[in-house]
């Protein structure tokens, strides 16, 4: 079940959801807004999660054979792939929200005289729910190597930043309780606050990569590493079949890469059989490579530059 894309997204589910549940409940037994906030962003990060694995689910069966492939592309005959970046970069946005929300509150806090926590209830949850989350990072980026998904590597993204925020608390609490009776005893008021606007202020930049290669993908800004290796291989082949010259559009969508390629013949060539098109379309699909279901690969040739254009 971990061996897939959707079989390690069903298991961060399952765990997001029962960790998210304890936490909203552990916070309000403490008095925590800073473990209700950790509930809400675990919440908010598995609602998302279940998206993202509908949509991974959609790509895969679009992309395999059978008849649900051929109901699927019946209606969406351009794939799914524009689903990907859209997920990964709400995902983001609603992850980076939550956050800039909850430090809001935290300063308000700060500036009101803080709040009081029952200590002992929110070192227990911080102590199981750090555990948890390490485990499930370990789990996710190990999986993740041969996996190769966005979708599971923005799951160990979060479930990165859900360790450091639990370990953030316990060291918080732990202090708080250490100080009870003692003439420190005056700042146990603040330290929800305060920790929870610490850790909101790390935790807001690290979904910015995610976002921004999300817009990337929305937007078809078209990656400059994929470009230049098509262009190599399009001037090859114009070079060796003697081609006039060609044109080239590439777009990164999701998982997805799709790549149109214009060859532009002389007016003056004797006709080719269609075969013989189709063995040069070949040569040009090996050498781009990466031949799997992800890759939209186009190939025409024309004497006319406006049909390239």
């Amino acid at each position: 079940m971990a061996k897939t894309e959707q079989g390690v997204l069903r298991i961060s589910i399952a765990v997001t959801v029962l960790l998210a549940g304890v936490g909203i409940l552990f916070g309000l037994l403490s008095g925590s807004f800073a473990i209700v906030f950790d509930g809400v962003y675990m919440l908010t990060d598995a609602i998302m999660t279940i998206v993202a694995l509908l949509v991974s689910n959609l790509i895969a069966a679009s992309t395999a054979s059978g008849p649900a492939r051929t109901k699927l592309v019946k209606h969406f005959t351009m794939g799914f792939w524009h689903l990907e970046p859209m997920v990964l970069g709400l995902n983001g946005i609603l992850l980076t929200g939550a956050a800039i929300y909850a430090l809001i509150n935290a300063v308000g806090s700060l500036m009101t005289g803080g709040r009081p926590l029952a200590f002992d209830h929110a070192i227990v949850y911080a102590a199981l729910t750090l555990a948890a989350t390490i485990g499930m990072a370990l789990f996710a980026r190990n999986a993740n190597r041969t996996i190769r998904s966005d979708f599971v590597a923005l799951d160990a993204k979060s479930w990165i930043m859900s360790a450091a925020l639990s370990a953030a608390l316990l060291i918080a609490f732990v202090f708080g309780y250490l100080i009870q009776g003692t003439g420190l005893a005056w700042l146990s008021a603040y330290i929800d606050p305060a920790v929870l606007a610490i850790v909101c202020l790390v935790i807001i930049p690290v979904p910015a990569g995610t976002i921004r290669q999300a817009l990337a993908d929305i937007l078809l800004v078209t990656p400059a590493d994929l470009k230049q290796h098509v262009d190599t291989v399009a001037a090859e082949i114009v070079k060796r079949h003697g081609f006039l010259s060609y044109r080239a559009y590439v777009a990164r969508v999701g998982r997805g890469r799709q790549i149109e390629l214009y060859f532009l013949v002389p007016t003056d060539w004797p006709p080719k059989r269609l075969e013989e098109w189709d063995r040069i379309r070949d040569e040009v699909g090996e050498a781009i490579g990466d031949d799997t279901p992800d890759r939209w690969l186009t190939i025409a040739f024309t004497t006319d530059p406006e049909w390239a254009d």
